[in-house]
Order: C-alpha cells, then structure tokens, then sequence
C-alpha cells in the first residue's frame, strides 16, 4: 500500500531507525540539503496525513483537530486547512497558547485563519458529532509525563467515541524508548514523518501506536547517507539471512546442537528447544537431561537425540556439539547448576536462557561467544535493578546487558531489542499479544540455536531467529487469532520462514 502526495510516494516502512532527538538537529539541514524551506517539509506532512485521513476513514466528514505549541501542531493546522478546503467540516482545538509557536508552525496557524478557519480553546466544550481526531499535540518531543492541561486533553480524547490519527506520535508516548510515563494518546493510526522513531515500536508503542505509517516528505536522497542506529527487522529480510540450501547438503552440514535442561517435571521446556532447533533446520540435535523424562520426548520426537544429564555426557556432549543451547526447564538445582559449570569454558557458539540466566545473575561473567535472552524480570536480575527501569528504556537495558555480559542480548518482549558489543542495535517489528504464553521463550532458543548451527554469526541469529519465531506468530494469529495461541503451534509452522525463498515479499507496512 502507498501514500501518494505531490511527487512523494509511501510505501512499506523503512528497516532504518533513528532517534528523535537527532532528527530534530538535522531536520533543517536536510531541507537545506533538499532545497526546501522546512515550511514546505511541515506542508508535505500535512498533506500525507490528510491523504491517509481520507483513505482510512473515507465516511468520515466531521474532523476534530488538535493542535498543540510545537511544530506538531502546525502539522495539524495543515491537515485542517486541507480538509476544510475539501468540504470536510473541521473543527480546531489549540492548546494552550498559539503565541509560543514555532515559525514553521506560526504561518501554518496564519495560513489556517486567512482561509477562514476558526480556532477554538481545547478547553472548552467539544462537539459531539466528529467521527475523526487528528492527534497534534505533542508529536516527538515529549520525555516526560505530560502535564496539564495537556494530560486532561488526552484522557478526553481517549474517551471520545471516535477513532484517533496521530502526528507523528501518539501524544504522551516516548518517540525515543516507547515509554509511557502518564497519559498517552490511544491512536488506531500513527504516520510518522522523515524517519521512523524507536518509540513507535518497543516498549508500549503497540498498546497506543495502533497502525503505522511513514512517509520521508520527499527526503530519500538525504536519508540515502546516513547511518541509522537501529534497524528495525521484518520477514522482508530474512532472505539475508537463510540462504537456499546447497542441493548437496548433509546433517552434518546443519549443526550438531547440544540442548540442555528439563528437569524433574520440565520435560516441556526441553522438548519445545529440541523440536524447535529441528524445525528450524539443524542437522542432529541432542538433548541431555532428567532421566525420568528420557521416555516421553523420545515417544514425542524420535528424531531427538535424548540421554540423562551428568557430568559424563556433558562433558561428551560438549565435546560433539557445535552448539549448545542451555537453560530451559533447567531449575536451580544443584544439578542444573553443576551443568552450568561445566558450560561456563565452552568456546563454542552458545545461547543461554532461562534458569541459566537467573544463574548468571548470581555469578555473573562475560563472554563473547554466547547470546543472552532475558524477559524483562529476567533482565532486571541480570542488571540488579527494577523490572519498571528496565521497562522505561529497553534500548539502554540491552546496551547494559552486553556490557554487563558480553555477546549478544536479546530483550524480549513487545518490541523484542537486540544488541552486541560493536554497538548494533535492532528492534523486531514482528510478533504480537498471543505469544503471551508458556514455552514461547523455549521454542525461541531452539530456533536461535539452530542457527547458529548452520553458521550465521551470534547477532545474525539472534536477529533472523527472532523475526521466523514472530513472523510465525504472526501468521498464526492471522488464520486463528491471538487468543489461545500455543507455543507448541509454532513448531509445524516455523518452515514457511526458515525457507524465506517461499515468502512473496515483506508484508509489513
């Protein structure tokens, strides 16, 4: 789908994100760089969010506009002007004082009123018969709990009946890390200008971002030559990643996974990595771990290889694997802990999760060949410090836990972050609320370690295994729904996206 404006055309969203911070340092130069005044960038903005306005909401014909101080709100004075020039009946809501507003923003307003517009106080009474908001209060630059009357007007909105297009963020919503720290807008539609901003994708972005969109207003050459911090990953780029198999191929050329843990009363945990890994396409996978749950995997898939976990086949396991896998269903016990020792001076690719990493918390250690995959309480331990610190600013926490840690990190959650030690980040646009269930996390590090079983780097794993884990899901929940998704229901499904050369193209808009 695209957005056609003038000469500009929006299609599917970028894989480049940047901070709104920097953005706003350089939006003037790359008008410069453009030719353009930023005037005509907060025109462009303007236009591309009326386009979306009509396309979207196409039986909609009484707007409610919100305007705020900032070049936000010059954005929605734009969008008003179009739509009452469109016959739309528009009405505009400032807030507070227009006498603080920006240049740019300031000749939108005189633009506004020149072509009759009205501008009504926020504060006052609101029509009751508008069937669409255009959100421009705020926009990018909030870092803290919006105050009044700011805070009251979102909560007003939120009640309204009708639905909610933000300007470039949601109001309220933390354009950098997503957070949330008092009120926030509740958007079914979010276009987001030049760039796309991290805090439109982690953190809380999905509970009040809704749909995004993106339009670069006529910047793609500039934006050609930059360097983006983030990469934001879908199913669009797993063909970098899981090449077609040579015709030729053997087992052995797929990576012998060592996967460790189930004990008594866990078998689950263990079973969901090891099928995982095979799914996911390594060549032989073994797993050691409680005795007593050596019968029902082998029952469950015979292709596993299953023996009891001791200090003998570990150090044997070790030995034969090319990857080990560790952590799931593993408890802390002095079994699985004895287990983790001997783990501790493996050279050899590793992903660590579960009771492994509540382990580490305790023992800490770094190393640089092995991945990290925390949930945000797992996370908190590693970093000693609240699960709300590590919820405020998911970005910083996964740069924290790899120079805590080593290797690579990966923070799960809504807007799963992954990070190394050369400083690349990513974010993963895919996945959604129906994973929120058990053995989600285990089914995760079998794919991950399968991977890195058939050669892709730490952080390359770790960022393809992440996207087939949720693009899956994904694709669950579009033939069935969210509700009542198992983890187990991935496993047959995971084949369409280890085999990208099958997928027609990124879907993700």
């Amino acid at each position: 789908m695209a957005i056609k404006h003038g000469k500009q055309q929006v299609s599917e969203l970028p894989h480049s994100i940047f901070y709104a911070r920097w953005l706003r340092e350089q939006e003037a130069g790359a008008a410069r760089a453009a030719g353009i005044s930023l005037y005509t960038l907060m025109q462009r903005a303007g236009e591309s969010a009326f386009r979306l306005a009509l396309r979207a909401y196409p039986l909609a014909r009484r707007w409610l506009v919100l305007v705020g101080k900032g070049n936000n709100g010059g954005d929605g004075y734009v969008v008003a002007r179009l739509a009452r020039a469109a016959g739309i009946r528009v009405t505009l809501l400032a807030c507070p004082a227009t006498d603080a507003l920006p240049p740019e923003a300031t000749q939108a307003r005189r633009d506004w009123l020149a072509d009759g517009g009205e501008e009504n106080d926020a504060r006052d009474p609101w029509p009751a018969d508008a069937d669409l908001i255009i959100d421009g209060l705020l926009g990018s630059g909030l870092s803290a709990a919006p105050r009044e009357p700011w805070a009251g007007l979102i909560v007003r909105a939120n009640r309204y009946p009708a639905p909610v297009l933000a300007l470039d963020t949601p109001s309220g919503l933390d354009a950098e890390t997503g957070a949330a720290a008092g009120e926030v807008i509740q958007a079914e539609q979010t276009i987001t200008f030049i760039t796309l901003k991290p805090g439109l994708f982690t953190g809380q972005a999905k509970a009040w971002s809704g749909r995004v969109h993106h339009d670069d207003l006529g910047l793609t050459d500039w934006l050609a030559g930059q360097s983006a911090p983030i990469r934001r990953l879908s199913a669009g780029l797993l063909s970098e990643w899981l090449l077609p198999r040579r015709a030729t191929a053997h087992k052995g050329d797929n990576g012998r996974l060592l996967v460790v843990g189930g004990d008594e009363g866990t078998a689950g945990a263990i079973r969901m990595a090891g099928e995982a890994a095979l799914r996911s396409g390594a060549g032989l996978v073994r797993v050691l771990t409680h005795q007593q749950n050596i019968a029902p995997l082998l029952a469950a898939r015979p292709e596993l290889m299953v023996r009891e976990l001791t200090t003998a086949s570990m150090r044997e396991g070790l030995e034969w694997a090319d990857v080990l896998v560790i952590g799931p269903g593993m408890g802390q016990s002095d079994w699985g802990k004895n287990a983790l020792r001997l783990a501790e001076n493996c050279n050899k690719p590793m992903l660590w999760d579960a009771d492994a990493l509540n382990l580490l918390a305790i023992t800490a250690g770094k190393r640089q060949n092995r991945v990290i995959t925390p949930h945000p309480g797992e996370a908190a331990r590693l970093l000693n410090c609240r699960v709300a610190e590590i919820e405020s600013n998911r970005l910083l926490a996964a740069q924290n836990l790899v120079k805590r840690y080593g290797g690579v990190a990966l923070l799960k959650g809504a807007g799963t972050v992954i990070a190394d030690e050369s400083g690349r980040m990513s974010i993963a646009d895919v996945g959604n609320a129906g994973m929120a269930t058990g053995g989600m996390g285990d089914v995760l590090s079998g794919i991950i370690g399968a991977l890195l079983g058939q050669k892709l780097p730490l952080y390359e794993a770790a960022c393809a295994g992440c996207v087939v884990h949720g693009a899956t899901a994904d694709e669950l929940a579009r033939r069935h729904g969210m509700r009542g998704m198992l983890a187990t229901d991935l496993l047959p499904a995971l084949s369409q996206f280890v085999n990208p050369e099958w997928i027609e193209s990124d879907k993700t808009e």
